[in-house]
C-alpha cells in the first residue's frame, strides 16, 4: 500500500450535493483530497482509504437522525472543516458524529489505526461527538462539539471519547451540553491541553488510564470540572475550573500523580439541590495515595479539600486555600503533615503571627479538631456549634492536646498566598511525537 506521505497518483476531487459522495469515497485512492462544496450531504458515510475529506464554509453532513455520520476505517484519514449534524442517539451502539473503532491491516497482523486527524469541525447531535477507539498518534484539534440539552445528562453521549488511544494530542477543542466533555478510558501517553468544556456533568473524565498529561484546560458550569478515577502517573497542571456544583477536581483511586498549578473557584451546591452531606468540594480525594498536590489555588468552595478512605502518603504544600468556609475535611485516624522543606500552605483563616518576618507563620496551623469530626459524624450538631458547651470543649482540647484526635497539621503555614505561574513558566511536560506520515495530513 502506498504511504500517504508520498502518494504516486494523489488527486483532488471537488464534490457537490448532486454527486454520490459515498461512491466517490469508495473510488478514491490513498492520498486523495475529497473537497465538499457548500451544501447538505445527507446520509451515513464510510471512509476506507487514507484520504482527506475537507469542506468549505457551509459544507454540512446530515446523518438524518440515524447511525454514525462518518465512519473511519483506515489510518491517516483527515477530516477538516465540516459541519456534522443529526447523527443517531443510541448510546449502546455508540452512535457518533465521527466514529473510528476497528484495527486495520491484514487479518493476521491487525493493529491500531494511526495518524487520524480531526480538525476545524463543528458537530451537533444527541449521541457521541467524536469516538476514537484503537488509535495511535492521532490529532484532534480546533473542533466544537455541542450536545442536546433537551435530553437528560445520562442520555447524552460524550463530546470527545478516547478508548485505547495512545500517543495522541487533543487540544483547542470546545465541548458543551454533552454528558462529559472529554472522556478518556484505557488510554496511555496522551496530551490533553487547552480545551474548553462547559455546561456538562464532568469537563474531563479519566478512567483506567496511565502516563497522560492534562494541562491548561478550562471547565466551567459543570457538576465536576475534572474527574480522575482508577488511573496513575498523571500530570495535571495549569487547569482551571469555575462554577462547578459538586467538585472542582475529583480523585478516586489515583496514585503516583502530580496535581499542580491548577485554579479552582466557586464550588457550591445549588440551594435547590442541597441535601445532607452534599457540599461543594474544591478537591475531593478518595482512596488515593502517593500523590503530590502543590501550588494549586482553591478559592470559595464549601469545603476546600476533602480527604477520605485511605487517602494518605500525599505531599500537600504550597497551595492557597482562600475563603473556604471549611478549609479541610480529613476523615482518617492518621496524622498528616502538610508541608515540605519548611514550606506549608496559605490559609486565609490563619490567625498566627510571623515575628521573624520570614513569610512563615510561627504558630502551627491545624484546620480541624475533635469537634469538627463530631460534626461530620453527627451533622445535626451544627445546631449547637456556637453554644457555650461546644466553646468549652474546644478550649479544653487546646489546653490538653492529648485529647485531640489525629488530623492534618501544617507546621509552616505561609503568611501570604503564592503567585501563580504563567503558562510559559510551567515545567515542560509530556511531548507527543508524530512521525513522518502524519505531517502531510496536518497541513
Amino acid at each position: 500500500m502506498t504511504s500517504v506521505s508520498s502518494p504516486l497518483f494523489a488527486a483532488e476531487f471537488s464534490v457537490s450535493t448532486a454527486d454520490d459522495l459515498q461512491k466517490i469515497l469508495d473510488a478514491s485512492q490513498d492520498g486523495d483530497i475529497v473537497a465538499l462544496t457548500a451544501g447538505t450531504y445527507r446520509g451515513n458515510f464510510v471512509i476506507t482509504k487514507q484520504i482527506t475529506l475537507r469542506g468549505e464554509t457551509g459544507s454540512i453532513i446530515d446523518a438524518q437522525g440515524y447511525g454514525h455520520a462518518l465512519v473511519l476505517k483506515n489510518s491517516y484519514i483527515t477530516i477538516d472543516n465540516l459541519n456534522i449534524i443529526n447523527w443517531g442517539h443510541d448510546l449502546t451502539e455508540q452512535t457518533s458524529g465521527i466514529y473510528s473503532n476497528e484495527k486495520v491491516g491484514v487479518s493476521s497482523d491487525k493493529k491500531k489505526a494511526e495518524g487520524i486527524v480531526i480538525k476545524n469541525t463543528t458537530l451537533s447531535g444527541d449521541g457521541f461527538g467524536i469516538w476514537l477507539n484503537n488509535i495511535t498518534k492521532a490529532k484532534v484539534f480546533n473542533n466544537k462539539v455541542k450536545g442536546n440539552l433537551a435530553l437528560r445528562s445520562a442520555d447524552r453521549g460524550n463530546g470527545i471519547q478516547l478508548s485505547n488511544v495512545t500517543y495522541s494530542h487533543v487540544f483547542n477543542n470546545e465541548t458543551y451540553e454533552t454528558r462529559d466533555g472529554i472522556y478518556v478510558i484505557s488510554s496511555q501517553n496522551n496530551l490533553i491541553e487547552n480545551n474548553t468544556m462547559h455546561d456538562l456533568r464532568y469537563g474531563i473524565h479519566y478512567m483506567y488510564s496511565y502516563d497522560n498529561t492534562i494541562q491548561h484546560n478550562t471547565a466551567y458550569s459543570t457538576r465536576a470540572g475534572y474527574a480522575f478515577m482508577s488511573s496513575r502517573r498523571l500530570i495535571i497542571t495549569g487547569n482551571k475550573t469555575t462554577d462547578s456544583e459538586d467538585y472542582g477536581f475529583l480523585f478516586n483511586f489515583i496514585t503516583e500523580s502530580t496535581i499542580s498549578h491548577n485554579y479552582i473557584k466557586n464550588v457550591w451546591t445549588k440551594p435547590e439541590n442541597k441535601v445532607l452531606g452534599r457540599d461543594g468540594k474544591g478537591l475531593f480525594v478518595y482512596n488515593s495515595g502517593y500523590n503530590t498536590v502543590e501550588h494549586n489555588i482553591i478559592d470559595t468552595a464549601e469545603i476546600g479539600i476533602h480527604l477520605t478512605a485511605g487517602s494518605e502518603n500525599i505531599k500537600i504544600y504550597g497551595n492557597n486555600f482562600i475563603n473556604n468556609p471549611t478549609q479541610v475535611k480529613y476523615v482518617s485516624n492518621k496524622k498528616q503533615e502538610w508541608s515540605k522543606d519548611g514550606q506549608g500552605n496559605y490559609w486565609s483563616n490563619y490567625l498566627g503571627w510571623d515575628m521573624d518576618n520570614n513569610g512563615i507563620g510561627d504558630a502551627i496551623f491545624e484546620p480541624n479538631d475533635g469537634i469538627d469530626k463530631l460534626v461530620w459524624q453527627y451533622p445535626e450538631m451544627k445546631m449547637i456549634m456556637d453554644s457555650p458547651a461546644i466553646l468549652i470543649l474546644r478550649w479544653v482540647q487546646k489546653q490538653f492536646p492529648v485529647l485531640k484526635p489525629p488530623g492534618v497539621k501544617d507546621s509552616f503555614p505561609l503568611m501570604a498566598p503564592f503567585i501563580p505561574k504563567k503558562k510559559s513558566d510551567v515545567t515542560p511536560v509530556l511531548q507527543i511525537s508524530h512521525t513522518n506520515t502524519m505531517s502531510a495530513q496536518e497541513e
